[in-house]
């Protein structure tokens, strides 16, 4: 993995989320560059870090995703919920994965941080407060 596989990552990554926004009103790839910059140093995590939710959020990507190198394709595929796969089994096969999992320690870290939840709804964020804490659990981190 070098600098010009994540470089094409986070091409793709702005493409395929130009227009979106989280449940604060934000632009949405400005989630995925944090997630991105939290794996920073590592080229493979943070190559599947721009690509951590395209597969799941922006499908008519997909092609261009599976044509990265195999080992970014397995680890967003690990990491892009499907409704065939229980969210258990789905935090199983993370954890399997040091570099699915470590990207999404990363989004799940991000996600949670008390200046993203503090924009939301105090029903929405404490909801998403349980989401993420149920999660770091599953993939057997401790809470906090």
């Amino acid at each position: 993995m070098d600098a010009d596989t994540v470089a094409m990552a986070k091409a793709l990554a702005l493409r395929a989320h130009a227009g979106q926004v989280d449940q604060a009103g934000a632009p949405y790839v400005g989630h995925v560059a944090r997630v991105a910059a939290r794996v920073a140093g590592d080229p493979l995590a943070e190559t599947v870090a721009w690509l951590h939710d395209v597969l799941e959020d922006c499908p008519a990507h997909a092609a261009e995703v599976q044509a990265f190198p195999r080992d970014v394709v397995a680890a967003v595929s690990l990491l892009t919920r499907t409704a065939e796969v229980a969210p258990e089994t789905y935090y199983e096969r993370i954890r399997h994965s040091p570099v699915a999992l470590a990207v999404k320690l990363a989004d799940i870290a991000d996600n949670a941080a008390p200046d993203r939840l503090t924009k939301l709804p105090s029903a929405v964020a404490e909801r998403l407060r349980a989401k993420y804490e149920h999660a770091r659990a599953a993939l057997g981190q401790a809470s906090g």
